[in-house]
């Protein structure tokens, strides 16, 4: 890790939380906070969940692997990518909510809304539809922080996948927060919103106790 940015973080399991050292001086904007994160060693994802704050992640773990690339899947019917109709779902995106980014597992964008995603990184046109998958060292930022932005920026849906408890939850925009609508779990079959078609959960999970990180 560089020097100066090791300074400045503090630690966590599975985590590096990088804060200011000065209460007292200037809040750092945007373009000064993702060009920290453009300097993170590889392997580190970097995000702009608070003000003055890059929260850092290391690479996901086998589960939460294996339930986004079920879900991606699950969803291929849908995704224009792969000559499915209807939407652009993009996987690990880095996308700036106004003075925050973030970089969602999933997110997509319905067609008829954007009929061609711009080029550009981070994308700031916001999505549709964002998907975080959930993992004990993630849970917290996720639910606490990630769901809240989402609604706050008038994502219409987000889900949580959690793979530790063989769990989706689909939260609803409505008036600026999120509204829990409905759940599946284990191996059911069930159309989630916003997607239209049905999808099996039979294979999302892998077997055995979840991880304790």
């Amino acid at each position: 890790m560089l020097p100066a940015l090791q300074r400045e973080c503090n630690a966590v399991v599975g985590e590096v939380r990088c804060c200011m050292v000065d209460p007292a001086r200037q809040r750092r904007t945007f373009d000064e906070l993702y060009a920290e994160i453009a300097r993170l060693p590889e392997g580190l994802t970097g995000e702009i969940l608070e003000d003055d704050v890059v929260h850092v992640m290391s690479r996901p773990g086998k589960r939460h692997r294996h339930a986004a690339g079920a879900c991606l899947d699950a969803l291929s019917g849908a995704n224009a990518y792969l000559r499915g109709t209807g939407w652009w779902i993009e996987v690990v995106t880095e996308i700036r909510f106004h003075q925050r980014l973030a970089v969602p597992d999933l997110a997509g964008w319905r067609v008829d809304r954007v009929p061609d995603l711009p080029d550009e990184n981070p994308l700031t046109v916001l999505p549709d539809w964002c998907c975080a998958i959930v993992s004990p060292r993630t849970a917290r930022d996720d639910k606490r922080l990630k769901l809240p932005l989402f609604a706050r920026s008038q994502v219409p849906w987000s889900w949580l996948v959690d793979p530790s408890l063989r769990l989706v939850e689909v939260y609803q925009t409505v008036n600026g927060l999120p509204a829990l609508v409905t759940t599946a779990q284990d191996d059911e079959r069930r159309v989630l919103p916003p997607f239209e078609h049905e999808i099996s959960f039979d294979g999302w999970w892998l077997p055995g106790p979840p991880p304790t990180e």
